[in-house]
């Protein structure tokens, strides 16, 4: 395996602008500047200062327990959340090399939707809500495993992929209707909530279970970054340059399996985040995935940042879900995307 990634490591398809990386910084000069905005805003407004203040440890502010207990955390968990699922979105669009492909659409947060509605039915008494994230990425690696089977013939087609993902996608979610009509009322309103996509009540606690799942592994992506580029060549290409595309497509679709189910455990079935953010960072980065990679987690998370914010700012003391929001915009996005494919 040291061989397998030292002789991707090796590949430099990629052609960087050179405008790439100060774009990236400013995006995430931009992503913080948000971050601070939305610590500012609520229902109790407090000044950007004295945020500012409260984060630097300048002063201690009548505000602490508010910014550093109820919305710091729930804004990390945003930032994580739309990380995981954002670059999970750009991996799966460069391997099946089609714009459309989100982890939501081949059915990846399917699988884990059911593992999680299963969970809330009749596991949640005697299992412990920190494993859920390990329930929710068992659901995704059978949902993912199947996808790949049933894709496989001598080799994994693009096309074939996303289509068979389609299918597998429309059937795990009949089987989350399904599970639902089984299950009692107090199961289904959890369940829902769940569904529709949410990072409230969001703690300290949750953050550091969701980190490592989202931040582990990026930089196997990273460093694999040119050679996924290359990917974008098409099989015989990628495979006339010496590099293990069945390896490489393995890895990869382990990499999204893990970022997706690690969001979708801890913030619901928030859609189209791994469909907006790619093409998002496409736009302001261009040619090399291996920029684009930390530029799509800081949109990923700005789009559930901002979409959170929204829900708990414009409607009083309505807290609605994040997951409205992004479907929102994500719904005609992706006809437009549609469109464009004719």
């Amino acid at each position: 395996m040291d061989n397998v990634f030292t002789s991707l490591g090796r590949h430099r398809t990629d052609n960087p602008d050179r405008t790439a990386l100060p774009v990236l910084v400013l995006i995430m000069l931009f992503t913080a500047l948000i971050a601070i905005v939305a610590t500012a805003a609520g229902p109790e407004d407090i000044p950007i200062l004295t945020v500012i203040h409260e984060l630097f440890g300048a002063n201690e502010s009548p505000h602490g327990f508010i910014i550093q207990s109820l919305r710091l955390p729930r804004i990390a968990m945003a930032l994580l959340v739309g990380a995981g699922l954002g670059v999970s979105g750009l991996i799966l669009q460069t391997l099946v090399r089609n714009p459309l492909a989100s982890p939501e659409i081949i059915g990846i947060t399917g699988g884990a939707s059911v593992a999680v509605v299963i969970y809330f039915g009749w596991l949640a008494p005697v299992i412990s809500v920190t494993w859920m994230p390990l329930i929710a990425s068992a659901g995704s690696a059978v949902a993912a495993i199947t996808i790949f089977l049933l894709a496989w013939s001598g080799t994994v087609e693009p096309a074939r992929l996303i289509l068979i993902g389609i299918g597998i996608s429309a059937t795990f979610g009949a089987l989350t209707t399904l599970l639902m009509v089984f299950s009692t009322e107090m199961t289904n309103l959890s369940a829902y909530i769940w569904l529709t996509g949410s990072v409230y009540g969001a703690d300290w606690t949750d953050v550091r279970h969701i980190l490592p799942w989202v931040l582990l592994p990026l930089p196997p992506l990273i460093f694999l970054g040119r050679t996924l580029n290359t990917l974008l060549l098409g099989h015989d290409v990628a495979t006339s340059l010496g590099i293990p595309v069945q390896i490489v497509r393995l890895i990869a679709l382990g990499a999204c399996v893990i970022l997706a189910s690690a969001a979708v455990a801890y913030a619901g079935a928030i859609g189209f985040v791994g469909l907006l953010a790619p093409h998002i960072a496409r736009r302001l980065v261009k040619n090399t995935i291996t920029l684009q990679i930390p530029a799509t987690a800081c949109i990923g998370g700005l789009l559930v940042l901002i979409a959170d914010t929204a829900g708990r700012t414009l409607f009083g003391s309505l807290d609605l879900p994040a997951g409205i929001f992004v479907s929102a915009i994500g719904t005609p996005f992706f006809i437009y995307l549609l469109y464009r494919q004719r």
